[in-house]
């Protein structure tokens, strides 16, 4: 815990003079999403809130914010935890995934598309990968998609998919062999870039769809094997 309450000493610069809860949550969101605080672990207002520079009122509504997204539970007379994932959340943000990601792909419209961030998050998770770095793998993965949300130009689709997306890595955060998980979607991933690049919009949501179902399958399979395990 000391190691993460550091990481979050130094975030603090980010909340500035007019710190809100909203921004706190914004800091614990992505400290939870790139795995400082995994799954199960307790947060402690007093540490947290030391550490950010906020007060006990502040930290509890940034909880509270979290607690809406999925992020956090509140267990009555233990306090406030990250939340561990049941395998059925897991196939339900899949779910929600499919609905959303292939929607925005069928809607693109004509070509040619703003590929630039896909491009970016490609060669991002093939850095990574060439350095051996699966998490780095896994958090590029992560952009790939949120990019090709933002392809819908909608604020709000943006919105909902962070949510979902911060909550799908609380599963990869669990799994013991991430490069096995992950590693098979980077050529993947360059195929439905390369697909929009031509232009081939159907076939890109083909794509996609095919994707999403084979890495719902897989995380199920590996993540409901290691809770079981857990338990």
């Amino acid at each position: 815990m000391a190691e993460q309450l550091t990481g979050l000493a130094d975030d603090r610069a980010l909340l500035g003079r007019t710190s809100t809860a909203e921004r706190v949550s914004d800091i614990l969101r992505s400290r939870i999403a790139e795995g400082y605080f995994p799954p199960g672990t307790r947060l402690s207002e007093d540490s947290i809130g030391g550490a950010l520079g906020v007060s006990r009122n502040t930290l509890r509504e940034a909880f509270r914010l979290l607690t809406h997204e999925r992020l956090l539970v509140h267990e009555l007379n233990r306090g406030v935890f990250v939340r561990v994932l049941a395998v059925e959340d897991v196939e339900d943000i899949y779910r929600v995934r499919t609905l959303v990601e292939c929607a925005v792909v069928r809607g693109l419209g004509e070509p040619p598309y703003a590929l630039d961030g896909l491009a970016e998050a490609v060669a991002e998770g093939r850095r990574a990968a060439r350095e051996g770095d699966w998490k780095g793998v896994s958090t590029a993965n992560i952009h790939f998609h949120r990019e090709l949300v933002a392809l819908a130009g909608s604020e709000r689709t943006d919105e909902l998919m962070r949510s979902v997306f911060a909550e799908l890595r609380l599963a990869f955060h669990v799994v013991d062999d991430p490069r096995r998980l992950h590693e098979p979607y980077l050529a993947r991933n360059l195929r439905i870039l390369e697909t929009l690049r031509a232009g081939d919009r159907d076939r890109a949501e083909e794509l996609l769809a095919d994707y999403l179902d084979d890495s719902r399958a897989g995380l199920v399979e590996v993540y409901g094997r290691r809770v079981a395990d857990a338990g």
